[in-house]
């Protein structure tokens, strides 16, 4: 089996799917669990999502496992043989050996209850968990407990890190277009430049809290120098611990936005939203259960984690526990193009589940 999981995962690494168009990917993992015998197996789940429920036939909870199904849109410089086929696509996160995981359980039925496998589309960014969350065909599919992992490149591999409360932030991007009117460049005093006002932004948010605010991009003007600019848009992307601070975060930057656009035509919308992940304390200790019994070794790990995960928003329906698997002290950043997710994972991540799934259920 841990042969096939290997396989699985290396299959999934050479045909990376962006976020909303995991098609493929969907059916590959839909072929693989129909052969598992599921009591219940949901396709097309908040958009690609796939569920397997297995049920033991006696009351008990519901116990929810969760991977990814999609990929990035950097290029794939692993250098693996099983590296990505997609010019310009890349599995550079890991969701395929989390998907990899998870398909290890399959086929398991806790002593009571039922366990959810679920392959959730659309986590890069942030609207995967609310997709599925909205579908009806989740209602019956609906946890008690519900618990994720990420793999984590700088924590020794194979260790595990966890704690109750902020396990990654809550984000958002803004994308600020602001619009004036162009002028001759000999005459910018008979135009309205955006110049001033970006000028203003770039140094207010560098007055923000650290790490609360990333400016990621910027163009203004034509790429011509007879024309003074009438027009510029700023990508920024937010950062709070919680989702409250990033509500606020949001609110001051609009006021601040509105008080200093001098004029110009201010247009603000927001791309992905990931919600904070908050872990349960009950949901937490059940992990470190496990990690315990099995021997793993607990990770030093700073929390909560900077990067967003959208788990977060199962947090409303379950006890929730998102944790951290080390991925290597030297192994290669997640995003970066030479990423590619350790195959030594795939065996202590499952056992990390099915103990957790003992505890709970047993």
């Amino acid at each position: 089996m841990k042969h096939d999981l290997i396989a699985l995962r290396h299959a999934l690494h050479r045909q990376p799917e962006l976020s909303g168009a995991e098609a493929g990917t969907a059916a590959l993992i839909t072929d693989a669990l129909r052969g598992t015998a599921p009591d219940r197996l949901v396709t097309g789940l908040g958009g690609h999502g796939v569920a397997a429920v297995y049920d033991s036939g006696q009351p008990g909870p519901t116990v929810m496992f969760r991977a990814e199904l999609d990929a990035l849109p950097i290029p794939d410089a692993s250098g693996v043989a099983h590296a990505s086929q997609r010019p310009g696509l890349g599995h550079l996160c890991g969701h395929d050996g989390h998907m990899a995981i998870l398909m290890g359980l399959a086929g398991t039925r806790p002593a009571r209850g039922r366990m959810v496998l679920l392959f959730q589309p659309a986590e890069e960014t942030g609207a995967g968990a609310r997709a599925v969350l909205a579908d009806p065909a989740f209602g019956v599919l609906r946890p008690d407990y519900a618990f994720a992992l990420h793999n984590m490149p700088g924590l020794p591999l194979g260790a595990v890190a966890v704690a109750a409360g902020p396990a990654s932030c809550a984000s958002v991007g803004w994308r600020i277009a602001l619009t004036g009117r162009e002028a001759h460049a000999a005459f910018p005093e008979t135009g309205q430049s955006p110049a001033p006002m970006l000028a203003r932004l770039v140094r207010h948010l560098a007055s923000l809290p650290a790490n609360s605010a990333t400016l990621c991009h910027m163009n203004m003007g034509a790429p011509a120098f007879g024309i003074a600019p009438g027009r510029a848009v700023a990508h920024v992307t937010l950062r709070s611990v919680t989702d409250d601070g990033l509500a606020r975060l949001e609110a001051d930057l609009a006021a601040w936005c509105a008080e200093n656009a001098g004029g110009l035509a201010l247009d603000i919308s927001r791309h992905d939203h990931f919600n904070a992940t908050l872990n349960d304390p009950e949901a937490a200790a059940h992990v470190d259960a496990a990690r315990n019994t099995l021997g793993i070794p607990q990770a030093e790990f700073a929390f909560p984690m900077r990067p967003s995960e959208d788990f977060g928003a199962f947090s409303a329906q379950a006890k929730c526990a998102l944790f951290f698997l080390g991925a290597g002290t030297d192994h290669p950043a997640l995003h970066d193009p030479a990423y590619d997710f350790p195959d030594a994972l795939i065996a202590p991540g499952q056992a990390m589940f099915r103990q957790v799934l003992a505890q709970i259920t047993g």
